[in-house]
């Protein structure tokens, strides 16, 4: 069984074997947490992300997926970035955050990865009422079959870390 564990604090400082990145589709670096990691893992990221762009995902990586490239600077092997959906009240794309969490232990276990952290995917610029991303963050981890020993959720300020230890309870 995976253990799952919360830190409150900034992503790109933790070491892990794998830090997710909360994505946006070009691969190419924006705000938030994306803009954090790309900007402390320096140009080796953003290198792969290209190279990434070039090959197989000319047109952005898709909604609810995942793929790797080098973490760079940070204190990790590998930067796994996923590509949240964006909160609507018009539909349900609960099931997209979901697969954010999958596609990422799935690449993870692809990777040999033991340890990820992961921080709040789309409860950010995307959106998503935080009570709402920590439920389905920490069911879909726990329901997910992966050999990655722990997660950690990384949460940026004290409202999402009382909301995934309200989940965790």
């Amino acid at each position: 069984m995976t253990a799952i564990t919360l830190v409150q604090g900034d992503i790109t400082r933790v070491s892990a074997d794998a830090i997710v990145n909360a994505a946006n589709s070009s691969l190419l670096g924006g705000g938030g947490v994306d803009g954090a990691i790309h900007r402390r893992g320096g140009p080796a990221i953003l290198a792969d992300c290209r190279k990434l762009r070039a090959s197989h995902y000319g047109k952005g990586l898709p909604t609810g997926k995942a793929v790797a490239t080098t973490a760079g600077e940070l204190d990790a092997r590998w930067v796994i970035h996923t590509v949240g959906p964006r909160y609507s009240l018009d539909e349900d794309r609960s099931e997209l955050l979901a697969s954010c969490y999958r596609e990422s232990l799935r690449v993870a276990d692809e990777l040999g990865a033991r340890t990820v952290a992961f921080p709040a995917v789309s409860a950010g610029i995307y959106g998503w009422p935080m009570d709402d991303a920590a439920r389905i963050a920490v069911e879909t981890v726990r329901a997910t079959e992966t050999a990655v020993e722990e997660v950690s959720f990384v949460l940026f300020d004290e409202k999402a870390y009382e909301a995934f230890a309200g989940q965790l309870g």
